[in-house]
């Protein structure tokens, strides 16, 4: 039986709850002989903040480096907002990104048949949703320099963020999302403002180029990422992988995510690149979902989310493509069953809690696997 190393980065809020069920599907796979898993625990966000005065220690950080993967909760609450910039609840997942070198962000955006009458747009809209938005992550205007606040010498302040992209960073990241196209419906849909930003002017140019020189057998097609947005709330099934920078990912993720009906029920990816020898690459798994201090401690949550991070670990990081298949499926069959945490739950109807919902998918898998 393979055995891989897990770091356990429960987080802040509903972090540690959601992570729990996650540790029951590590426990329920190794008793299986499916896959053996060495899991760590540490501390990030607010969690490490009380602990050692920052958002991720050096010793996590070591962690990090050395396993497999990593399995992330949520960071951040009202309880950190007074402390200092660098040293917020965020930082420890910029730490993250940033030293682990996680360039590309998978952000499926599934609807589950049981849950398409949740989405805000109309069922025959969503229902059968099956889309991946590849976002850049670790360039663009979040990490450009000069940022910077300054005050002028009429007094007035101001502030400039500075969008930059090399060709380099453009080709990785476009290689990987006709990859997965490739696994997929062929299909890649790119996303900038080339009409009004030089750096889409070069996004455009390098992935046509990645696109005519490696993937010819992959539909490319330019769409502006306002339009984008737009067309996602029109007619989204018409996407199969949306690539897009760092700004624009963040954005139209979060707009694909809603589709779906909860962000409790999204998980992802954050990828590095492939270790020459091994093939392998860093990886990051994460729910969508922040960290809900709102119904933090009170077994509310959603775990779904958390459930589905792990599965693309074991698909993107393991190889384990059977035990992600079962995986999703139990999730299909647990909410087919009609159980529904409080997110997802129709009006005046009884919901389950996040250990009720993580037990209904283990129950799914061993039916399944019968």
């Amino acid at each position: 039986m393979a055995s891989y190393k897990l770091l356990l980065l429960p987080g802040d809020g509903i972090g540690p709850e959601v992570m729990r069920e996650v540790e029951k599907l590590i426990a329920w796979f190794r008793a299986q002989g499916i896959a053996g898993f060495e899991t760590e625990t540490d501390l990030v966000g607010g969690a490490a903040y009380d602990a050692h005065k920052v958002a991720i220690s050096d010793e996590a950080m070591r962690r990090a480096q050395e396993a497999d993967a990593v399995l992330f909760g949520a960071v951040g609450g009202p309880k950190w907002a007074d402390v200092p910039y660098e040293h917020r609840p965020e930082a420890g997942l910029l730490r993250l990104r940033k030293e682990l070198g996680l360039f590309a962000n998978l952000r499926p955006a599934i609807c589950y048949p049981a849950l398409a009458d949740a989405s805000s747009l109309k069922r025959e809209v969503v229902e059968g949703l099956d889309i991946v938005i590849v976002r850049e992550l670790t360039g663009g205007v979040y990490f450009g320099e000069p940022k910077e606040i300054v005050t002028l010498e009429n007094g007035q302040r101001r502030a400039v963020d500075t969008q930059l992209y090399t060709t380099g960073e453009i080709e990785r990241i476009a290689r990987v999302a006709f990859e997965l196209a490739k696994k997929r419906r062929n299909k890649v849909s790119s996303a900038e403002k080339h009409n009004v930003m030089k750096s889409g002017v070069l996004w455009k140019q390098v992935v046509t180029q990645v696109h005519q020189a490696e993937y010819p057998e992959v539909e490319l097609e330019h769409v502006l990422a306002d339009n984008c947005g737009m067309q996602l709330v029109r007619w989204p099934k018409q996407y199969d992988v949306i690539v897009c920078d760092n700004l624009f990912g963040d954005i139209l993720s979060d707009v694909a995510a809603m589709l779906t009906g909860s962000l409790g029920m999204l998980p992802s990816a954050s990828l590095g690149a492939e270790d020459a020898k091994t093939g392998q690459r860093k990886a990051l798994y994460e729910p969508v979902h922040g960290s809900a201090p709102d119904i933090a401690g009170r077994g509310l949550a959603n775990p779904i989310a958390m459930i589905g991070s792990f599965g693309m670990a074991l698909r993107y990081s393991f190889g384990l493509t059977d035990a992600a298949d079962l995986l999703e499926r139990a999730i299909t069959e647990a909410l087919a069953s009609g159980l529904r945490t409080k997110d997802i739950a129709a009006p005046g109807t009884n919901a389950v809690g996040t250990s009720e919902m993580g037990d209904a998918v283990i129950r799914e898998l061993e039916r399944l696997s019968r």
